[in-house]
């Protein structure tokens, strides 16, 4: 039996990379990965322990904590030290502070590590801001998601939580430009298009349509790599 595909999501936060990386993992019968709520689940560890501006003990908390992901029936489960936080991490205030986690070098260089892990064997759909270019360099497909600032604002705006109502759609349209500057600037895999990356804009089309498309590019891959679905 051929190989089966390691297929690499990245792009800007609210382009749709998490919604179309777990339809089409299902389509395909693949493992998601979300690795963006890898870093968020760090981002809610440093506010419970109140240590979000004490870099070095974030980085140990993190050594000293286990962090894991389970996917089933079309759902990812966050767990840290065996509790699931899967809520708590899309509040506002972990998304206004998850970027500024991120470029802590050596919190990437673990979750990175395990993310390498979790995909090695292929049959994966991986999500992020730096797969396709750090942590799968060699995948067999890259996409790059990207969308008007204000569409990825609106879509943001309806994930917020019930408890964060009180933030507006131009809170979270200046919270996006910051991570998009903070992401694309830091010196440690800043977001970026893969050279050899297929890019989609989302901003007006739908979320079938863009699995489609993508689909579409994974069938046309694997038949010229000769590997299977």
């Amino acid at each position: 039996m051929s190989k089966k595909m390691i297929i690499a999501i990245d792009g800007y936060a609210g382009a749709g990379k998490s919604t179309t990386a777990k339809l089409l993992a299902q389509k395909l019968g693949y493992l998601y990965i979300d690795t963006g709520a890898m870093y968020r689940a760090v981002t809610y560890l440093a506010l419970q322990k109140n240590i979000l501006q004490h870099k070095t003990a974030i980085i140990e908390s993190v050594k000293n904590s286990t962090l894991s992901l389970q996917y089933a029936n079309g759902v990812t489960t966050v767990f840290l030290n065996d509790i699931d936080i899967t809520d708590k991490i899309r509040s506002a205030e972990v998304n206004s502070n998850v970027s500024d986690i991120s470029v802590i070098e050596e919190i990437r260089t673990e979750l990175v590590k395990k993310q390498q892990e979790m995909g090695a064997n292929g049959a994966v759909v991986m999500e992020g801001r730096d797969i396709a270019t750090t942590v799968f360099p060699n995948a067999d497909l890259k996409i790059f998601l990207t969308a008007s600032i204000e569409q990825r604002a609106i879509r943001r705006l309806n994930e917020v939580r019930p408890s964060d109502g009180k933030i507006t759609l131009n809170d979270i349209r200046d919270n996006l430009l910051k991570r998009d500057d903070i992401d694309s600037h830091r010196e440690i895999s800043p977001l970026r298009k893969a050279d050899d990356a297929t890019e989609i804009d989302t901003s007006s089309i739908t979320i079938d349509e863009q699995v489609e498309i993508i689909y579409n590019k994974v069938k046309e891959t694997a038949a010229k790599k000769g590997l299977s679905l």
